[in-house]
């Protein structure tokens, strides 16, 4: 029996590890039985990760609630998506540190110590006390602890594309590579249908301790990515290439020094992966946020319906990936980011009118229009959480950008007050510089209220009416988005990889896919929710991602070249 396990452990070892037909594979043919256990073998403990990294999305709102309870209302979320986005910060950096690691000591120890970093920092979340029990050390912790799942997951990526597509057969990356592409996605889907099922079992506690369990339930996946993992040996490519002693003994200064590696870097930043970015994460989460924070629906309804249009449009990862390796990478990446610019304005604006038409409605009937001096607004945005905002202009967007009540800027006249034109209405505000504590909160009370009756009578609700949430339309609009997305995604990891030689491969896939999503993706839903409490148009913050993807689609076509013919396996010098 002991002989028989042996046996068994090494040849599922060797069909993991086994170098794939480069050159005679059909491309017509699906994928055999050794090519399925590669590709899982690589991306399961992949969908795990991007579930560690997403779960903290899923959850914004309460993580804003628990940990940045000493800011106001507006603040504490745009906060909370700050420290979301520190994680996309450091993700280059992590591509720098484990993808020279992966160049020089191999891909699998590389992505494996990834996976361990990951589901450390995430169970930690779990355990994490708040800042009602540590206080200021709480938000600190939690954005530390975000670091640390962001140089993991910069160091994820390059090593699963690098992995998978050296196993891969020539004229079948695409189709390889796409099944690693849908890992976000289904980590995503996995961290949405957790925190749907918690929430349902438990109901109010989820608020107040249920959030904990979909971090803690990373310890068990980090289990299970371990043992898949550790049973992995090493690309054939890169064994190859060691045994050859063709390997570099300096993958970041190859990289980023030499000029001829270094121009390519910088046109897949901005010719690929730059849009890539924005087009994904519009596509995956801005939408969530702009349901819940900007429509104000409620939560489980909007995560049930980002996880069903997810689902359909998961297929659409391999299918857009499969038809790169007839048509061409650039041709999709190219179109996906054409397509989106062009396209998001509508489908938000109808988004609105189907998951609220109510507030759709009140906009339309009775625009709320801020009347003030310039002078007396500022940006409504405070980067280290101390400053208040008294000024008349202040007081009424901060109150309608708490309530998500969309509104317009005109000019008023200089040194008089601030006043809020609902409809026909008329709600003047106040200057609340120099005031007492108490006073301020007094007359802060009193406008609110004024404004709640204003609102009300021109028929702004606070919440979206359920009942008028038109389901179906809404996930239709929602697989769009992501369907975009597929067409961005699903032959990125091929296109990367064939850009660069294998003696730097890991490193040079890392740099720019980690740059473009780490800082014009990561950044994205924050950017954007700044833009719309500053301005008060709900649809402003999209001019971000449509700029970024139209300047992809420009570069892309002008200056990227199209690499579905390069032969890989054998490519050690560029």
């Amino acid at each position: 029996m002991r002989l028989a396990r042996s046996m068994s452990c090494c040849v599922m070892k060797r069909t993991l590890s086994a170098p794939l037909p480069a050159h005679g594979a059909d491309r017509r043919a699906g994928l055999r039985g050794a090519e399925v256990r590669v590709v899982v073998a690589s991306s399961l403990g992949t969908v795990f990760e991007w579930y560690d990294f997403y779960l903290y999305g899923s959850l914004a709102t309460i993580i804003a609630q628990r940990f940045f309870t000493a800011l106001d209302e507006a603040n504490r979320f745009l906060f909370a998506l700050l420290a979301f986005a520190a994680g996309f910060a450091v993700r280059p950096f992590g591509a720098l540190l484990f993808g020279r690691f992966g160049d020089l000591a191999g891909r699998k120890h590389a992505f494996l110590a990834t996976i361990v970093l990951m589901g450390v920092s995430t169970t930690a979340v779990g355990l994490l006390p708040t800042y009602e029990t540590i206080g200021i050390a709480a938000p600190i912790l939690l954005v530390l602890l975000r670091l640390a799942q962001g140089l993991a997951l910069g160091g994820e990526y390059g090593g699963a594309a690098t992995y998978v597509a050296e196993h891969a057969p020539q004229g079948r990356r695409g189709l390889y590579t796409s099944f690693l592409q849908t890992t976000a996605t289904l980590g995503l889907i996995l961290s949405l249908a957790v925190v749907l099922l918690c929430r349902a079992a438990l109901g109010p506690a989820f608020e107040e301790w249920g959030w904990r369990i979909p971090f803690l339930a990373s310890s068990a996946l980090l289990a299970i990515s371990v043992f898949v993992r550790t049973r992995l040996e090493e690309s054939p490519v890169f064994r190859r290439m060691k045994e050859e002693g063709k390997g570099s003994s300096a993958p970041l200064s190859e990289t980023l020094l030499r000029w001829g590696n270094l121009r390519v870097v910088i046109l897949a930043l901005f010719g690929a992966v730059a849009g890539q970015a924005v087009v994904w994460y519009t596509g995956m989460f801005y939408e969530l946020f702009f349901l819940e924070r900007i429509l104000e629906v409620e939560s489980q309804a909007a995560n049930l319906m980002v996880a069903l249009a997810l689902l359909l449009a998961t297929p659409f990862f391999v299918v857009f990936g499969a038809l790169s390796d007839r048509i061409g990478r650039k041709k999709i990446v190219v179109a996906g980011c054409t397509l989106a610019a062009l396209t998001y304005l509508p489908i938000f604006r109808e988004l609105t009118r189907a998951a609220n038409p109510a507030i759709s409605a009140a906009a339309a009937a009775s625009p709320v229009v801020v009347v003030a001096d310039e002078r007396d607004c500022a940006l409504l945005f405070d980067p280290v959480g101390s400053r208040r905002f008294t000024s008349s202009c202040d007081v009424a967007r901060s109150w309608l950008a708490n309530h998500a009540i969309p509104y317009a800027n005109a000019r008023g006249a200089a040194g008089e007050p601030a006043r809020v034109r609902i409809g026909g209405a008329v709600v003047p505000s106040f200057d609340g510089r120099g005031l007492e504590p108490g006073t301020l909160r007094d007359r802060e009370a009193e406008f609110g209220e004024a404004m709640r009756r204003a609102v009300a009578a021109a028929g702004y609700p606070e919440r979206a009416d359920m009942s008028r949430v038109d389901g179906p339309r809404v996930v239709l609009l929602l697989f769009l988005l992501a369907l975009w997305v597929a067409m961005v995604y699903g032959p990125m990891a091929a296109w990367l990889v064939e850009l660069f030689p294998a003696r730097i491969r890991y490193t040079a896939t890392s740099v720019p896919y980690h740059l473009g999503n780490g800082w014009f993706g990561g950044f994205l839903p924050s950017v954007a929710f700044a833009i719309v409490a500053a301005t008060g148009d709900v649809y402003r913050g999209l001019w971000y991602p449509i700029v970024v993807a139209i300047g992809t689609a420009v570069v892309g076509t002008l200056f990227m070249p199209e690499t579905r013919e390069r032969e890989i396996h054998h490519q050690a010098h560029g």
